[in-house]
């Protein structure tokens, strides 16, 4: 008996950190959806515990959880308020996905690609010296499985997404490997537009093949041009992408 009641004891705060995620992730869509626009002050706890059928504690839980990615924000007196869009940690994987269409926004993969031309370009000079032969060949193999996703969007963009991150890793500059894993989420559904968007990715393909190619002939310039090749490339698909949306 003395067992049983230990395990019924324990039960409740084993079951916590999934009921967490969830109430965390449902305050975070809302926000992100809108139901809570930024300025704005969220209910009361007692309220905020009666919308998402929880404790107390988990609503606090959840919240310091939002406040670690810029959502909210504690003020005496005052209450939990929702955070300018401009505070958002947008390159979290979680945000990302409560933004839902709001990912698609030219503002933000506008931002994103303004990035990647900053740092891709010399990740790709530095790696023509740099690069080991193991990492050439990923970015072959990755290049590989680009060309035989076909038309499967999510395979060709999976493939897309570790070419650019081993790209970053093998410019064997730290800050740069660093931003390969800061940037994974964003960098991926940045390409998944711009992919989606083109109406032949073999052009975009091709250029990737030529950057892996420059790499194995140690051709730095080349490859940085390569690199500035396929963000062109993105830009004008996602540019035709936006005009399709207004």
């Amino acid at each position: 008996m003395a067992e049983k009641a230990k395990r019924q004891a324990q039960r409740p705060s084993s079951r916590r950190p999934r009921v967490r995620h969830n109430v965390t992730a449902a305050i975070g869509a809302d926000i992100c959806g809108g139901r809570f626009p930024p300025g704005a002050v969220l209910p009361r706890e007692s309220d905020l515990c009666a919308t998402y059928s929880v404790s107390r504690t988990v609503i606090r839980e959840s919240l310091k959880v939002l406040e670690t990615k810029g959502l909210v924000r504690g003020r005496p007196r005052v209450g939990t308020l929702v955070c300018d869009r401009s505070e958002w940690n947008v390159l979290d994987a979680q945000i990302l996905e409560w933004m839902g269409p709001d990912v698609l926004s030219a503002e933000l993969l506008g931002s994103i690609l303004e990035a990647r031309r900053t740092v891709e370009p010399a990740a790709a000079f530095l790696a023509a010296s740099r690069a080991s032969a193991q990492e050439i060949a990923d970015l072959e193999r990755a290049c590989d499985e680009m060309g035989a996703a076909g038309g499967d969007l999510e395979a060709f963009t999976i493939a897309d997404t570790r070419f650019h991150e081993t790209l970053l890793k093998a410019s064997h500059n730290k800050v740069f490997h660093q931003l390969s894993s800061i940037i994974h989420a964003a960098l991926s559904h940045a390409l998944h537009a711009s992919n989606r968007a083109s109406e032949k990715r073999e052009e975009a393909l091709g250029v990737h093949r030529d950057l892996v190619d420059a790499l194995r002939l140690r051709d730095a310039a080349r490859a940085e041009a390569c690199s500035r090749r396929i963000l062109d490339l993105a830009a004008r698909d996602l540019s035709g992408l936006m005009g399709r949306a207004d």
